[in-house]
């Protein structure tokens, strides 16, 4: 594919998403031999070459596989879904702790780049066909909410109430739960748990009919 001149300009002055942008402190110019050599392959591997987010980022059929983007202590490839590429190389990393699908490659050197063609390639052509089959990453589950004390009091009290409520559906568990915690006052919270309990012990949600 044909590069892109505005990639040009992203490895001339950097990203600007940052005051470093347009001066030689920009990360991207720390990068600037690294970044050229992941661009090249990324090229030759058939992708097409836009910005966006201010990042060269490169797509097939509309699709957006890959950002090259410039870190401190780094600079790396990110792809979107790259949590659903066989990692066979062991090369991919999460690049926070609460990151669902994205996966980084990252960089320190040209030699680094070159000495990982091979990996590179594979996990491009699997981001590819990912996108060929249309495979989706799996829906980002809901972290569970905190039981408030006047359901867990109830709890105690009414045993066959746990297990009504244990049995419920994972929607309705976190409706009822975000429910009965809105209000401030306890005696409130005591009073929302007391009129739900039918419906509790009934398998009902709290906005079924």
């Amino acid at each position: 594919m044909n590069p892109n001149p505005e990639v040009d300009l992203y490895l001339e002055q950097g990203c600007m998403r940052c005051r470093f942008g347009g001066t030689p402190d920009c990360k991207v110019h720390r990068w600037e031999d690294t970044l050229k050599a992941l661009r090249a392959i990324l090229l030759s591997s058939g992708l097409t070459e836009e910005v966006k987010w201010r990042q060269p980022c490169y797509t097939h059929q509309g699709r957006n596989l890959v950002i090259m983007s410039a870190f401190k202590e780094y600079c790396a490839l990110n792809f979107l879904k790259g949590g659903l590429i066989e990692d066979r190389h062991g090369f991919l990393e999460k690049p926070g702790e609460h990151t669902q699908t994205g996966r980084q490659m990252r960089f320190r050197s040209a030699d680094e780049v070159k000495a990982s063609e091979a990996a590179i390639r594979d996990y491009i052509q699997q981001a590819v066909e990912i996108e060929r089959v249309g495979k989706a990453a799996p829906p980002r589950e809901a972290p569970e909410l905190p039981m408030p004390d006047e359901l867990l009091r109830k709890f105690d009290e009414m045993p066959e109430l746990r297990r009504a409520f244990e049995s419920l559906t994972p929607g309705r568990r976190r409706a009822y739960l975000l429910h009965f915690s809105a209000p401030k006052q306890s005696k409130t919270r005591a009073a929302r748990v007391e009129k739900c309990i039918p419906m509790i012990l009934e398998g009902k949600g709290l906005y079924d009919r």
